[in-house]
């Protein structure tokens, strides 16, 4: 209810109060609350014709980096006595200097500036409009607004450098890039012996071979190196990726073990993309979000726009890899697969491997993440040796079904983890790593 109303139904009811019982200390007691109402509607405020104008520096930036607001306001209207301006932030966001709200007076025609500096966790953010509340001195008349200023930003994840990443895949594209595919022509690995033709350098003649045939000339023949498609697949499901149990927030890469696979899809798309590859991103959780496959800085800044938005969720749907859209990934590419996993996706990625797929797994470690964080008793540690046993061999069922696998403890670097495996020529083996002392 408005002071004014408030106050008119409470006039009111003392004149009336008065009459009905001939009091005249009633009515003198309506008659300095009439003058307070009278004075404000008198003086009170003109109607709020603010203009808002926003500026967002950078409006692209990593999580942990500063963002600069920067709002001017210019009133349109007559002279506001006491005017609150207040910028609402969008869920997510902090303020670390300055304030977004500011109490003051504007005359026709002034202008006032916010300037306040934000961090925030991975995400768009949009800004829509500011709120302006304006008031006589006495607080009776009162007038709001709200000012559209629309604008956005994106906090894009942590993205830790990966050197140059050497895959093994079935199936290359016609372009010249990293991946062997095992064709002879020209490249750096010895591939072959074939007939001498015309028009082979010198250097590729292998005069060994040569001199066992007499009469014939052979040259050398190297490995090409193509690009290939690559499909990246992060695992968003909520039951595949426990939070710290100290329940920290979700942006923090300690809190969350689904903010360092974000990390380890993101460090894996900069450095297969770098090397020329088509690389696509299928986000699987409370629904699909699909990138389609791309080359280049700016099929990577959409891939780290769509990490960007991810988030871990529940759907009675997608609740097991079974429903992967297998449709959306070509068989004998490329796919790797960024998840904690559970027991029944076991069977599943048996059965993609089985169809065709060259299938690489990058697995956070949830049993050593989850350890980190506990005070464990005896029973605790039982329970958390049972369940590293059972990681450990279902790893290591993956492995010997022909995925490559990499068992990754998130407490370590993700090129300490990633880098040193998915380098190796030959697909690597299981390492395994030491329980931390009890």
């Amino acid at each position: 209810m408005s002071r004014v109303l408030l106050l008119g139904l409470l006039i009111y009811a003392l004149m009336l109060l008065g009459l009905a019982t001939f009091q005249g200390e009633l009515l003198a007691l309506a008659l300095p609350l009439t003058l307070y109402l009278g004075a404000g509607l008198l003086f009170g405020p003109d109607s709020l014709q603010l203009e808002a104008e926003r500026n967002i520096s950078p409006q692209r930036i990593t999580q942990d980096k500063p963002i600069n607001v920067r709002l001017r306001v210019t009133n349109r209207g007559g002279h506001q006595e006491i005017a609150f301006i207040q910028d609402p932030l969008p869920e997510g966001l902090e303020i670390v200097a300055g304030a977004n709200s500011l109490l003051t007076e504007l005359p026709p025609g002034g202008e006032l500036e916010l300037n306040y500096t934000l961090i925030g966790l991975r995400g768009l953010y949009q800004f829509n409009a500011l709120q302006a509340h304006a008031s006589d001195l006495l607080g009776v008349h009162q007038h709001r607004q709200t000012v559209p200023s629309p604008g956005e930003a994106f906090v894009l994840p942590n993205t830790p450098r990966l050197k140059r990443v050497s895959l093994r895949s079935w199936g290359t594209r016609i372009y010249t890039g990293s991946i062997p595919a095992r064709r002879g022509g020209p490249g750096v690995e010895f591939f072959g012996v074939r007939n001498y033709q015309p028009g082979d350098p010198l250097r590729w003649i292998n005069w060994k071979a040569s001199a066992r045939q007499g009469d014939n000339y052979f040259s050398n023949e190297f490995e090409q190196e193509r690009i290939t498609d690559v499909h990246l697949v992060l695992d968003a499901r909520k039951r595949s990726n426990p939070a710290s149990p100290q329940g920290t927030r979700e942006g923090n890469t300690q809190g969350s073990l689904f903010e360092s696979s974000v990390q380890a899809c993101a460090a894996l798309a900069q450095a297969l993309l770098r090397d020329g590859n088509r690389v696509g991103l299928l986000i699987y959780g409370r629904f699909l979000d699909w990138t389609y496959p791309g080359y280049g800085k700016v099929q990577q800044e959409r891939i780290l726009r769509a990490l960007a938005r991810a988030r871990a969720g529940e759907s009675m749907v997608f609740d097991r890899l079974e429903y992967l859209p297998t449709r959306l990934l070509p068989i004998r590419s490329q796919m790797i697969l960024i998840s904690p996993l559970v027991n029944d996706d076991l069977p599943i990625l048996i059965r993609l491997r089985a169809r065709g797929y060259r299938l690489m797994l990058v697995s956070p470690d949830p049993v050593r993440f989850v350890a980190r964080n506990l005070r464990r008793s005896a029973d605790e540690n039982l329970g958390l040796r049972v369940a590293t046993l059972e990681r450990s061999l279902m790893l290591k069922r993956l492995v010997h079904a022909g995925l490559q696998v990499i068992d990754w403890d998130v407490s370590s670097t993700l090129e300490q983890a990633v880098l040193l495996l998915l380098k190796r020529p030959a697909p690597p083996l299981l390492v395994p790593q030491p329980w931390p002392s009890i």
